[in-house]
């Protein structure tokens, strides 16, 4: 954060109006993004990078663990991720891992992991799990670096409810039915009001929250889609020759965001008491 608030053009506040304000905000927010995309923009290049056949007899998927491990071991000793961001990451490896083994397992078959690794457990490898952690870790560096600020946040029990809701139908819609339009406009209902103010320079902007977690769930849903063409997973309808991923999971990674935005909210809620105006 400091280094973006001790560039030149920052301290001259005087002589940011028009256009010029328009194209500096933009490039401040645009580095920012890719700040808060740092562990992400690292590990998909890296799944795009590495040849399906891995790299020096190492298995790609095996490849692509250890490569996760070496990121995310470089941020904590750099300095740009704490232990406790490290372990909020953790969690998300463990709730998006089990989600794959459920996903991947016989009965259900939503899809599936063809090349062979040392590193697969349950026939999941086990780097699959950072792709969810890649989403946590996003919405963690997002929230330092743009000082996020929520206002009218849903009462927290609320929240967390729609949160176990929308993971639990991840699994219970094989066989109880897809309940995900229902909670789709719980969520509506939910956060209507909510707005998220953030800083790409020097003054505060606001978007609704809901605007972010459909904006979120769509550049997941695009990196989902060059992942299945590189072949790193496959859905059944893809087999044959690849194809776009539906539409509808779209939906699905927006409900995973506002999953993981909960999960955040409340840790950084419980920790420190987060500043959740309600105006």
């Amino acid at each position: 954060m400091s280094l973006f608030a001790a560039h030149p053009f920052v301290n001259n506040q005087a002589d940011h109006s028009g256009l010029r304000r328009f194209v500096l905000e933009f490039s401040f927010f645009g580095l920012k993004e890719a700040r808060a995309c740092l562990f992400a923009g690292l590990f998909f290049f890296g799944v795009f990078a590495i040849p399906q056949g891995g790299v020096l007899g190492v298995p790609r998927y095996d490849v692509l663990l250890i490569v996760a491990l070496v990121i995310q071991a470089g941020m904590v000793l750099g300095k740009l991720e704490t232990l406790d961001e490290l372990k909020a990451i953790t969690v998300f490896h463990a709730i998006g891992f089990a989600l794959e083994v459920f996903k991947t397992s016989g009965g259900i078959k939503a899809w599936s992991y063809p090349d062979f690794a040392y590193t697969k457990v349950l026939g999941v490898p086990l780097f699959s799990g950072f792709m969810y952690a890649a989403v946590g870790s996003y919405i963690i560096q997002a929230w330092r670096l743009f000082d996020l600020r929520i206002s009218h946040h849903p009462p927290y029990w609320m929240a967390w409810t729609l949160a176990i809701f929308i993971y639990a139908n991840f699994f219970t819609h094989h066989y109880l039915g897809d309940y995900r339009w229902y909670i789709e406009a719980c969520a509506l209902g939910l956060y209507a009001r909510s707005s998220v103010s953030f800083r790409p320079l020097d003054r505060e902007r606001r978007m609704p929250l809901l605007v972010a977690f459909v904006l979120i769930g769509f550049f997941i849903w695009l990196a989902e889609n060059i992942s299945t063409y590189f072949e790193v997973w496959k859905y059944p309808h893809q087999m044959g020759a690849w194809a776009t991923v539906h539409l509808g999971k779209w939906s699905s990674w927006s409900l995973l965001v506002i999953m993981t935005f909960t999960i955040v909210v409340n840790l950084k809620h419980i920790k420190e008491s987060i500043h959740v105006p309600d105006y």
